[in-house]
């Protein structure tokens, strides 16, 4: 009789230790996907980054998506500049310090996705705010210059 109840007591104890190491996978932080896709901040086409051309904004690079659209945003980038702070952020060369709307300390609860980015606010209220707006509206009050200078930051480049 006591065989099988052993046996038993085995199997669940090999099952929790699947589980938990399982679970212990889950634990470690995952490291952020690399950006390979954006879209021109002039045209607004989907494009791959390693096929782009390059445009020098803010001491980072924007990329676009032909040689007409870097000679519009060399030419006049404060027309393109809501995008082209969006597409600095998504593409891990700028990060955010503060709300957005506020300069507030950001609450890590309140986040957003706003076009290509998770976006955090300091309090559900900026939150809301961003929430209700849609489109271009939406990057604007996130990503126009006044916000952008106000919440993120350049990244600095790794020593190698």
């Amino acid at each position: 009789m006591k065989k099988p109840y052993f046996a038993l007591l085995a199997a669940f104890a090999a099952l929790a230790f699947v589980v938990s190491t399982g679970n212990a996978e889950d634990d470690k932080p995952k490291k952020p996907k690399e950006v390979t896709t954006t879209k021109c901040p002039v045209a607004g086409k989907e494009i791959k980054i390693a096929d782009a051309k390059v445009v020098e904004y803010k001491k980072a690079k924007v990329y676009v998506c032909c040689d007409n659209c870097k000679g519009k945003m060399e030419k006049d980038a404060s027309a393109f500049a809501t995008k082209a702070n969006a597409q600095l952020v998504q593409t891990k060369q700028f990060r955010q310090t503060k709300c957005p709307l506020t300069g507030g300390k950001v609450d890590k609860e309140q986040k957003v996705k706003v076009g290509a980015t998770m976006v955090g606010f300091c309090c559900g209220k900026c939150k809301g705010k961003v929430e209700e707006a849609e489109g271009d509206e939406q990057l604007a009050m996130i990503f126009s210059d006044e916000k952008f200078d106000k919440a993120f930051a350049a990244v600095k480049p790794k020593k190698e």
